[in-house]
């Protein structure tokens, strides 16, 4: 990686924090310890604040007693533009690796606005059960959710489609240093295959050229493999960085 290609990853890591914030961060040394339980690990997990990471076995221990403070069971995120040597002692400790995700990244290259496509500055009672409905939310995830969602600091659109009266698919983008961070693209399980995720992703695209956007970054498992399509469908053909999780040993 380019020392450029390296300067735009770290833009885009400190771009998607802000589009998806943790309820509570606490500094460990070269490490950002993220809570907000329940949620996704990406919000529950300790990240990397810098490439060449130092007293790793200090910060890890510091890591895990944040953590076991809060009665949660420690987790790493590693992204590859970070050394390899805390995953590797992550590893030695026993601590299991899951989860691969894919960071890409474009030129924003927005159409016009969809007009049936409703975006708004805040996210709604409606919006957000709807998203909790579609993405098979437990009330306690709703709750944290809508709580992790309503603190983005950053100029924000949650967007929505409709189909007959249904809703048809969801998203949301943010913005922050010119990037947009797309989030929780999903679609009506009965209503997939008809190009509303498409259609949504444009119009958050038509959103933040808007906004000042210039280019568009999102974060995808690396085995989802119809998402990936959808996203390469719409330019998004770069993949900047890849990144993992290690989860304590008989963590559950």
């Amino acid at each position: 990686m380019t020392e450029r290609d390296n300067s735009l990853a770290w833009r885009v890591e400190r771009a998607l924090q802000m589009a998806w914030p943790a309820l509570d961060e606490q500094r460990c040394g070269d490490w950002l310890a993220r809570f907000a339980p329940g949620v996704s690990r990406r919000s529950n997990s300790a990240n990397p604040t810098r490439a060449d990471l130092r007293n790793i076995d200090a910060d890890i221990a510091a890591c895990e007693a944040a953590y076991r403070a809060r009665g949660l069971p420690a987790m790493f995120r590693l992204p590859g533009i970070a050394a390899p040597a805390a995953d590797e002692r992550l590893a030695r400790l026993n601590y299991v690796a899951e989860g691969e995700t894919v960071t890409l990244r474009a030129a924003l290259a927005p159409g016009a606005r969809d007009a049936e496509v409703s975006i708004s500055a805040r996210p709604d009672a409606a919006w957000l059960a709807a998203m909790a409905e579609l993405q098979g939310q437990t009330p306690e995830h709703a709750a944290i959710y809508g709580d992790v969602v309503r603190s983005i600091a950053i100029p924000a659109g949650f967007a929505s489609l409709r189909e007959d009266g249904e809703w048809a698919a969801l998203a949301y983008g943010a913005v922050s240093d010119r990037l947009l961070c797309c989030e929780s693209v999903v679609a009506h399980p009965r209503r997939r295959g008809r190009g509303h995720g498409r259609r949504i992703m444009k119009a958050l695209l038509a959103w933040a050229a808007e906004q000042g956007a210039r280019d568009v970054c999102l974060q995808v498992a690396a085995d989802n493999g119809p998402g990936r399509a959808l996203y390469r469908s719409l330019g998004l053909t770069s993949e900047l960085y890849r990144y993992h999780y290690r989860r304590a040993p008989n963590a559950a």
